[in-house]
């Protein structure tokens, strides 16, 4: 057992604070007495604002110095919302606990109208996310995309700046804020489908803790862990990096699981669709046999975009 505070990562903005408040909250009633410390590390991803993170390294920069916090002994833990965590985790490191999902679905902001479709032709959606960019696209290629990025509460004000006429934020960041009601309408995933692992909240730590481990395993949900399994799966056998618009969705009813997939052109001017289904226990499996029939669609044509 732990005799010392549990050091719990985090990065500094408004929404990390927020559900790693959530989470220390569950850890604690899982392990009545159990003392914690929340240690704030500060990301590049949060001081770069002003370029995609396609430009400055990808979606690991979310989660780079917290695990070198992990590394130096510095944190215990570190709380990620899991559709920042890359495929591949550096060796030594083990994300012990995916917890029960939220909604993965996004959400639609505006100040004039309800819906996408709704949206006036040329109308400026706000986004720095490929994957939302190309399925607006895809729908709508009368729209023009703005880069928007920034914590919930700065795309909400640029929005009503003028800065865009629409944005899209994924829902479950507005719950975890109790900002629900800031959005004009839920996007179904028929329509925009989630970033994998949007919804989760996974907590890392070093492989060899087996103490701070036994402290998570309550939290553990194994419908949402399988579900990822097979996203991750099929993000990894794409080589899914924020330069790649990639989305994805597991969803389990009893011992099965279906997975839906889809690959985009960043402009949405091409796309490709997969969809798997098995039993639970083959997630893994699934997802990776799903992205390599995406990668087989896709051919030569997204081996040319990734150059």
């Amino acid at each position: 057992m732990i005799q010392r505070p549990l050091r719990i990562g985090t990065r500094g903005s408004p929404m990390a604070l927020a559900q790693t408040g959530m989470v220390r909250d569950k850890i604690v009633a899982a392990n009545p007495g159990l003392e914690t410390e929340i240690v704030v590390v500060n990301t590049v991803a949060d001081r770069i604002l002003d370029r995609p993170l396609s430009e400055i390294g990808g979606k690991g920069l979310f989660t780079k110095e917290l695990e070198q916090a992990l590394y130096a002994d510095v944190v215990d833990v570190a709380v990620h919302s899991m559709k920042d965590v890359e495929t591949w985790l550096p060796e030594g490191l083990v994300i012990a606990c995916i917890l029960e999902r939220d909604d993965p679905r996004d959400a639609f902001l505006a100040r004039d109208v309800a819906h996408l479709s709704d949206l006036a032709p040329g109308a400026r959606v706000g986004t720095s996310s490929l994957r939302r960019a190309a399925q607006v696209l895809m729908r709508r290629p009368d729209l023009r995309i703005v880069p928007l990025r920034g914590n919930a509460n700065t795309r909400m004000r640029k929005l009503e700046e003028g800065t865009c006429d629409a944005t899209l934020l994924a829902l479950c960041g507005l719950e975890r804020l109790g900002m629900a009601d800031v959005a004009r309408s839920v996007l179904e995933v028929d329509e925009m489908l989630p970033a994998v692992a949007q919804g989760a909240l996974g907590i890392e730590c070093r492989e060899g803790d087996s103490d701070v481990r036994a402290l998570l395993a309550p939290l553990v949900s194994a419908t949402a862990t399988a579900e990822l399994a097979a996203e991750r799966g099929l993000l990894a056998e794409l080589d899914g990096s924020c330069r790649t618009p990639i989305a994805a969705l597991a969803r389990i009813t009893g011992d099965h699981l279906a997975l839906d997939g889809l690959l985009f052109l960043p402009d949405g001017s091409a796309h490709w669709a997969v969809s798997g289904a098995g039993p639970v226990s083959d997630a893994a499996r699934i997802g990776r046999e799903a992205g390599a029939d995406l990668k087989r669609q896709a051919g030569d044509t997204y081996a040319h975009h990734l150059q």
